[in-house]
């Protein structure tokens, strides 16, 4: 489908339901900015419904539309190439208020006083609109609609158009309310007073997923003195327009390397006898203010959660990094908790070792300067409960080098992801881009800082990410999540979510098929074939020796057999998992809180849209009363006939019948 609907999401939508029946309007299209003045001020057929050129999809334009009754609602045809200016629709502060950074912590950072990290962003997507807004991704079915404004609705000589006139007509029903307070308390008023509730709004929420390179009781607690360091990523993104996340740069790029640095730490061969263990984290929601590291870092201190805080040894997370200038990727710290004399100690430690990682590789790393603050990043949330050492290795020093962050055009061309014309999917899928080499000596250089972090004392030039591995991943979480490499690592119950077009959008009925996919990526890059019959893969429980508490068991469709459509199965045992990733707020009901994100999206019913052909008002008005006359004279004729029917249709008399 092409028709995909900006989407009412709560705290901060204020939208009033758009009509059941749809919002109708006479078909204006939008090529250049003068063409608003028909619609603002000279159409005399008010109200239109605007087809508007990606290219004018920006705040002023937005703004114009909001303060006028003459629009009822509003397509946007992609642009295609992508805006050259840049398009953002988040905030020019992401996340703010949900980091670190307040008054009472580090107030000179706090609300981007010092760094602006995302320049472009308009903050659209955090304005509410009362009319719907629909995006055509479809150029075919953007054509279909200028067709018919050119056919019936061009102005002609500066004066209106004659009827009939092309319309259009958007569904796109949204039952929530005003805040996120007052969706979620009718919400659990009807869930606790009614037979059948009728629920208006829903939390964000889905799942993280993690993995450790040693294994560890996931149903017990770490020892204490046990340290761990964890590698983090967030795995979602976001943009103006409901389930459209392509997030190539935002997300992509770095769970797709941490991907491959986990693959290459696996292969080293003493991993078992590292001192400290390697937690593997991708984070999901935290486009939407922290909501899976937020939900870590709470179950951490409430002891839900298998590790302790005190038993992070160092964090480090990728952030975007596809984008570098030069090769450089930036260290980023925090100079506020660095004040501690012990963290500052950590911290050089954490960085040294990240940079000498680098020697011999394509990869410059440099420190983004002991004055700038830490951009908006998952390891916020974990230092607003504790001075944690950490780093955060982005492509940039100070804004984001991505001019389309958390919107659809932060696609594959957004990384430079570029293929030979005339391959087949199975090429494709093989072809290894200089985008994959790229990062593969991220995940490279990565690998080897995290094998010295956690105690590795060997060489580490054996260390090696897979450029072909990351081929296949940018592919898959790209371009085609239906591919055969997906195909085979997958559990058959859950083939169906392999659709084509990826998105990366958190949601409210989980897992999403991007965590889906990312555990068993993570299971097919870092678990190991065993073995074991499918019955005893199933329920590993009942097998003495499959220590069920250590690992995870995940029985996977297999590749395909040469010239035939049977596949070849197996079982996988990895120590892959998933924990909740639901805001606490939810949890303890605090649906005001400002500590933790509060995000939830309207119920809805259809989603689709119409054209058709619409009469003058006269000619309607002409029709009605022809209508009604037709109707009086029907009643009338009919009253006549039932009065006089047994004139009309009495039984005349048999002429041969005698009275006697």
């Amino acid at each position: 489908g092409a028709a995909l609907n900006c989407f009412c999401h709560l705290p901060f939508c204020l939208r009033a339901s758009v009509s059941s029946y749809g919002d109708t309007g006479v078909i204006h299209v939008v090529e250049k900015e003068e063409d608003l003045n028909w619609v603002l001020a000279d159409g005399p057929h008010p109200p239109y419904m605007i087809l508007l050129d990606g290219n004018l999809f920006n705040r002023r334009v937005m703004l114009q539309l909001k303060g006028t009754s003459r629009v009822s609602g509003l397509a946007v045809a992609i642009a295609k190439p992508s805006p050259p200016q840049g398009f953002s629709p988040g905030l020019k502060c992401p996340n703010d208020g949900f980091g670190v950074y307040s008054k009472d912590y580090g107030p000179q950072f706090a609300h981007c006083n010092k760094t602006v990290w995302n320049p472009v962003g308009s903050g659209l997507s955090y304005e509410d609109f009362d009319f719907p807004i629909f995006l055509l991704e479809d150029a075919n079915e953007t054509q279909v609609i200028k067709q018919c404004y050119q056919d019936h609705n061009i102005p002609r000589d500066g004066s209106g158009p004659e009827y009939p006139l092309c319309a259009m007509q958007l569904f796109s029903h949204m039952h929530a309310v005003t805040s996120t307070v007052t969706c979620m308390r009718r919400s659990s008023l009807q869930s606790t007073f009614s037979i059948n509730p009728e629920v208006v709004c829903d939390p964000l929420l889905d799942y993280n997923v993690w993995s450790t390179l040693q294994p560890i009781n996931s149903s017990g607690k770490v020892d204490a003195e046990k340290e761990v360091v964890i590698v983090a990523t967030r795995i979602d993104s976001h943009s103006f327009f409901w389930n459209i996340a392509p997030g190539a740069e935002s997300a992509v790029s770095s769970f797709v390397t941490h991907l491959a640095a986990a693959e290459a730490l696996h292969k080293a061969s003493d991993v078992h006898l590292l001192q400290r263990n390697i937690m593997f984290t991708f984070f999901q929601g935290e486009t939407f203010d922290y909501i899976g590291s937020s939900r870590m870092v709470y179950d951490m201190e409430k002891d839900k959660f298998p590790l302790r805080l005190d038993n992070i040894h160092s964090f480090v997370e990728l952030n975007q990094v596809a984008l570098r200038n030069d090769s450089i990727l930036w260290m980023h710290t925090d100079p506020v908790s660095r004040m501690n004399e012990s963290v500052e100690v950590q911290v050089r430690k954490l960085l040294d070792i990240l940079s000498n990682s680098s020697v011999g590789a394509n990869v410059t790393l440099q420190e983004a300067g002991y004055s700038q603050p830490l951009p908006p990043s998952s390891f916020q949330r974990f230092l607003r409960a504790r001075h944690i050492p950490g780093v955060v290795l982005t492509d940039h020093r100070t804004a984001f080098q991505n001019r389309y962050y958390q919107s659809m055009y932060d696609t594959p061309e957004n990384i430079r992801m570029q293929y030979p014309e005339g391959l087949s999917p199975e090429e494709t899928l093989e072809y290894v881009t200089d985008t994959a080499k790229s990062l593969a000596e991220v995940a490279t250089v990565v690998a080897r800082a995290l094998y010295r972090l956690a105690g590795g004392a060997n060489n580490t030039s054996a260390i090696q990410a897979d450029p072909k591995t990351v081929s296949r991943m940018l592919y898959g979480f790209l371009i085609k999540m239906n591919n055969s490499w997906f195909q085979s690592i997958i559990k058959p119950d859950i083939k169906g979510i392999l659709g084509d077009v990826p998105q990366h959008y958190v949601a409210v009925s989980s897992p999403v098929n991007t965590t889906y996919l990312v555990q068993y990526v993570l299971a097919n890059l870092t678990g190991m074939v065993v073995n074991l019959t499918k019955e005893e893969c199933l329920n590993p429980e009942k097998t003495p020796s499959s220590e069920k508490e250590l690992y995870e068991y995940a029985w996977v469709q297999g590749s395909l057999e040469p010239n035939s459509t049977a596949r070849v199965p197996y079982c996988v045992r990895s120590t892959v998992r998933l924990s909740k990733a639901l805001s606490p707020a939810f949890e303890l009901r605090q649906w005001g809180s400002t500590e933790y994100s509060t995000w939830t999206e309207s119920r809805w019913k259809e989603i689709r849209a119409r054209i058709f052909l619409v009469a003058s008002k006269e000619l309607e008005i002409i029709t009605l009363v022809v209508g009604i006359a037709i109707l009086i004279f029907s009643l009338l004729t009919t009253y006549f006939i039932n009065a006089k029917a047994d004139v009309l249709f009495s039984i005349p008399r048999d002429p041969g019948a005698v009275a006697y």
